[in-house]
Order: structure tokens, then C-alpha cells, then sequence
């Protein structure tokens, strides 16, 4: 094991020209955790923030960006028993995946499903979490219902429609171009919205409403989500990229008994993490090994250019994910 790795950190906050190539010692896999030689990792708004100082990694975490990777285990802290040496996974990461090696819990890791590249794999950890969590689990999904999903052509919109898809939902989903929209459409959306031409509450008002609505836009969609909502519904927040406060009438949630939530995965404890990990294996794991599911790729960065690919994440240009590689 060498006792140095190349790693990529965030000099100082700012745009993506601070993300600076370094040399970092090796991290030792403490109790419970495993270490991995990565060999790709996931690009995720998160590392964005991160970088230019609108969201801090937790205290125990490492300050190296890097939420998801696939790679090889290459040694194992006390009391790990799930995985040894040599096997192929992709993990959850508290953070420093931007780098040759990185520690992780082993509760947090997945096997490579069946037929999947290394490529794929890393993009699904903080992806499959989030959108299981949210979507199914506090969202309630189910069968027959009406789902719309906003940034239907990002990493977390294309998963949520495929899932959604794959569990009998009917699909709705929002897209600034006629690109991305048949994008979504490809992926089992029954009708993708543009955004910038179209009104995404008079077409689910006219279908009935939707009876869950994932949201990471916030700022002007808070109320219109309400407007376009079905009596009973829930609406789940995972992020707002056009801000989180806003005028509300609230009398509209008691009398239409509309649910409001949402959640942020990275801060909650390693023991919520390992339960949505084992929930993932049931019920997600076996559609992605059938090929039901399958992550969409949009363009990949050696490690020493994660600043480009931020670059490309902050354009808003792509559809699907964005994957540094790591290991040759």
C-alpha cells in the first residue's frame, strides 16, 4: 500500500478553477469502514456547493470532495465482515472521493451489480440513495400514481423516472430543452414539460394533479408544486437551487390534506445510511442487474480535471451523470 495518493481538494472557495491536483497520505480505514483504490467517482451538486463555500462537510468527514465511487477493496478496519480484500464496489462516501483512495463504512457499500462496468457503478451510491429514500420511502410511491419530477434530465431526475417507471408510477417531469424533454420521455416519462415554454401546473391540473412531486428547484416552484398537487398528495424537497424561502398559504395544505417534507442525505447517521443500503439491495439491486435500470451517462474528466467538469455540472448542459476517472 504507498503511503501517498493523488487527491483533489478545494484550495480555497470559489469557482471551479480552486479544485487544485495534491498529494494526500493514504487514509487509514477505521472501525467499521473499509478502504477502496477508486477507480471512478461520481460528480454531484453537493461537490459544488462544497466547493465554493455554501456547504460544509461534516466534522468527521474528510474536506476532499467525492460523495460515490466504484473501486476495489483494498483493505478492511475491525470489525468488517461483509467484505475483503479484492472485492468490487460502489460506496457512499461521507466525502473524499476525489482521490486514489478513499475510507468509507462497509455498511455503505454495494457490490458492482451483475454485467455493470465500474464506470456505470459509481454513479449510483448517491444517487440510488437519495432518490429510494425520497421517492419511495418518505414519499410513499406507489403504483398508478401520478409523479412529477423537476430537473428530470439530471442524475437524480433520470434515476427517479426510471424507478418510478419500473414501479407502475405514471411519469411527469420537467426539462429546459426539447432535448432533455425527449430525453425523459426515452426513460419512460409519459410527458416531459419544458419548462420554459410550457406550465407544468396546468398540465398535471389537467390530469388531475400529481400525488407526489420530488422538487429541487424550490424558490417560484414552492406554490405552483402546491397548484399542481391532487388532494392527499405529497410534496418531497431534496434541494433548492433557486432558494428555499418564500411566501406560502398554508391553509391550502389543511384544507386539500397535502403532506410537505424532505430530507438531505449526508448529514443523516451511518446507521439511516445502512438501512436505505440494504433496502437499495432488495428492491433496487435486481432491477439494475435485469437492465430495467440503468444510469445515464453524460461525459467523463480525468481526476486532474474536475474543475471542467463542474464546469459542465454549473452549465446545466448535461443529461445524466458526470464521472471523474481515477485508476488508468
Amino acid at each position: 500500500m504507498p503511503e501517498s495518493m493523488r487527491a483533489v481538494e478545494i484550495t480555497k472557495p470559489g469557482g471551479p478553477e480552486v479544485l487544485q491536483l495534491v498529494t494526500r497520505p493514504v487514509p487509514t480505514p477505521g472501525l467499521g469502514q473499509i478502504l477502496i483504490r477508486t477507480e471512478w467517482v461520481g460528480v454531484n451538486r453537493p461537490d459544488a456547493l462544497q466547493r465554493a463555500g455554501l456547504y460544509n462537510a461534516p466534522p468527521t468527514a474528510s474536506d476532499l470532495p467525492g460523495l460515490e465511487a466504484s473501486g476495489e477493496v483494498v483493505a478492511v478496519g475491525p470489525e468488517v465482515s461483509e467484505w475483503s480484500v479484492g472485492d468490487k464496489v460502489c460506496a457512499l462516501l461521507p466525502g473524499g472521493g476525489y482521490a486514489e483512495y478513499v475510507a468509507t463504512p462497509a455498511a455503505h457499500a454495494l457490490p458492482v451489480p451483475a454485467g455493470m462496468g465500474m464506470r456505470e457503478a459509481a454513479c449510483l451510491p448517491e444517487t440510488m440513495f437519495t432518490v429510494w429514500s425520497n421517492v419511495f420511502e418518505r414519499g410513499g410511491l406507489k403504483a398508478g400514481e401520478r409523479f412529477l419530477v423537476h430537473g428530470g434530465s439530471s442524475g437524480i431526475g433520470t434515476t427517479a423516472i426510471q424507478l418510478a417507471t419500473a414501479y407502475g408510477a405514471r411519469v411527469f417531469a420537467t426539462a429546459g430543452s426539447a432535448e432533455k424533454c425527449a430525453a425523459c420521455e426515452k426513460l419512460g416519462a409519459e410527458r416531459a414539460i419544458n419548462y420554459r415554454d410550457e406550465d407544468f401546473v396546468e398540465i398535471l391540473r389537467a390530469e388531475g394533479g400529481a400525488n407526489l412531486v420530488l422538487d429541487m428547484v424550490g424558490g417560484s416552484y414552492i406554490p405552483r408544486n402546491i397548484k399542481a398537487m391532487a388532494d392527499d398528495a405529497r410534496l418531497v424537497f431534496i434541494a433548492f437551487l433557486q432558494g428555499s424561502k418564500v411566501e406560502l398559504n398554508f391553509a391550502q395544505i389543511m384544507m386539500r390534506r397535502l403532506t410537505v417534507t424532505g430530507s438531505t442525505l449526508r448529514p443523516q447517521s451511518d446507521l439511516a445510511k445502512a438501512r436505505i443500503a440494504r433496502a437499495l439491495r432488495e428492491k433496487v439491486w435486481p432491477l439494475l442487474e435485469a437492465g430495467t435500470v440503468a444510469p445515464i451517462m453524460d461525459s467523463t474528466y480525468p481526476l486532474e480535471e474536475a474543475g471542467a467538469a463542474h464546469a459542465r455540472m454549473e452549465s446545466s448542459g448535461h443529461i445524466g451523470k458526470i464521472v471523474l476517472q481515477i485508476a488508468g
